[in-house]
């Protein structure tokens, strides 16, 4: 597939030692930032529930809800 001297040439490449200690540094940058980004967690944002209670509203006489009509339903004015 090639000849002998390009097999050769990559052998020596691959096991120089500027190749082996790049490949472990990064390798160990590669570590470090995912552990980094495990353990980072952002502050919870707390969630005010405010429970606002409703006021009852008066019970309506009979005679007023026949006479209600749709504008008085959508809380629409007439002017």
């Amino acid at each position: 597939m090639f000849p002998g001297g390009i097999v050769e040439l990559l052998k020596q490449v691959v096991t120089s030692w500027q190749v082996i200690v790049v490949t472990v540094v990064f390798i160990l940058y590669v570590f470090i930032v995912n552990y980094t980004a495990r353990s980072y967690h952002r502050p919870r944002t707390v969630k005010k529930i405010s429970v606002k209670t409703k006021k009852p509203k008066p019970a309506e006489s009979p005679g007023k809800a026949a006479s209600s009509n749709s504008n008085d339903e959508l809380g629409l004015e007439e002017k």
